[in-house]
């Protein structure tokens, strides 16, 4: 199947009605973090803002944010991250009125996800779009961002699976929480995910100690990096992306075990390195969690422009077993570019793999010579 990537159509700039529709209005910020009163709130459908007679399409979107003039270009802009002096668009119309055009028509209707779906939907058809268009972005510059849940990582084809698909270049960058990482790390590192055996699921003696000796070992190494470095890790996602430079972004929640060194507990600071490359993305994998898949819908642009100018939807495919969690991310969205599939997310994984990689041989379990489980502690320098 080939992967034809939607074009976004301008409207007619020319025609009467913009050209004679009104300039965008503007109020100073007084004080950081604070927007004057009226300020217009941003949305995920393409919007355009007429500034010195020219209608501008600002380089990404986002939701809930504000747009701030500034040497002539608008930026759209969290409000947290205001300073005093800046030129906050004001209005509440969307229709062009007042310098404010927003223009959902210019994508096909068939980028908007269609609410309704479920685990008895069939989705052989969006498995053969996405495989096509996760070439389609690997082959032409596209920045490929993932967003894992921990029940990804307890699976040891799951894990594989990822880590043949990151060294095929399918993952530029991996978005999560402490719990996913440390949970990997716990696999590579004695063997098991919360302190049950990776491959059989058998629970093992004192396998609840597990991920805090990991945690505990991690910490006193200094980062993640030494810890791999020194070869406590066998195998897993986690140690791929870090031998691969692959950029790794994991924000903190309120009762987060440990957590591993790299962890960002400010969440201001969460958002603004979770941004950084959410600005960058052409295509989303949210796959089992709520809490990040929802963080990411909210933040990340509906739409980029390409080297050629052209501007093409930027697709979030929400992958998990609940319903629930599927039509949240389509809410965040506001159903714009974003793709629901309820299924089980460790089928989902190998289910990519073997489209992209192709059957790739796994070891038996004997040969894989698992840990045990049992913590040793390791010397750190």
């Amino acid at each position: 199947m080939k992967f034809e990537m939607p074009v976004f159509a301008c409207p007619d700039f020319a025609d009467a009605k913009y050209r004679e529709a009104g300039e965008v209005k503007c109020a100073k910020v007084e004080k950081k973090g604070v927007a004057p009163r009226g300020f217009y709130l941003t949305t995920h459908l393409p919007t355009f803002y007429r500034c010195n007679g020219t209608w501008q399409l600002p380089e990404h979107n986002s939701l809930n944010c504000v747009a701030v003039l500034k040497e002539g270009k608008i930026a759209v802009t969290e409000i947290r991250d205001l300073e005093a002096g800046d030129e906050v668009v004001l209005g509440r119309a969307t229709d062009g009125s007042e310098g404010v055009l927003v223009y959902k028509e210019g994508f096909p209707e068939s980028v908007y996800a269609t609410p309704g779906r479920a685990v008895e939907t069939a989705y052989t058809t969006d498995y053969e779009q996405l495989f096509a268009q996760f070439e389609y972005e690997r082959d032409n510059g596209g920045y490929i961002v993932w967003v894992l849940g921990p029940s990804v990582v307890f699976d040891y084809d799951t894990r594989v699976a990822l880590n043949h698909l990151a060294e095929n270049g399918y993952i530029s960058c991996m978005m999560g929480g402490n719990a996913m990482a440390t949970h990997d790390l716990e696999g590579g590192f004695l063997g098991t995910a919360l302190g049950q055996n990776i491959y059989t699921q058998e629970n093992q003696p004192m396998g609840h100690y597990n991920h805090l000796d990991l945690l505990n070992e991690v910490r006193a190494a200094g980062s993640t990096k030494k810890f791999i470095d020194d070869g406590h890790v066998k195998d897993g996602i986690i140690k791929t992306l870090v031998s691969m430079n692959v950029p790794l972004v994991l924000a903190g929640s309120i009762r987060d075990d440990g957590p591993l060194p790299e962890v960002i507990g400010d969440t201001d600071k969460a958002l603004t390195e979770m941004k950084k490359h959410l600005d960058k993305a052409t295509l989303i994998i949210g796959v089992a969690t709520m809490l990040h898949s929802l963080s990411v819908a909210n933040m990340a642009s509906s739409y980029r422009i390409r080297k050629d100018g052209t501007i093409t939807p930027v697709y979030m495919y929400t992958i998990d077993i609940t319903e629930n969690v599927t039509n949240k991310v389509i809410a965040a969205r506001e159903r714009i570019a974003v793709v629901p599939m309820n299924t089980n997310v460790q089928d989902f994984i190998v289910n990519c793999e073997r489209a992209l990689v192709g059957a790739v041989p796994r070891e038996s379990a004997e040969a894989m010579e698992i840990p045990a489980g049992e913590f040793v502690a390791v010397k750190n320098a």
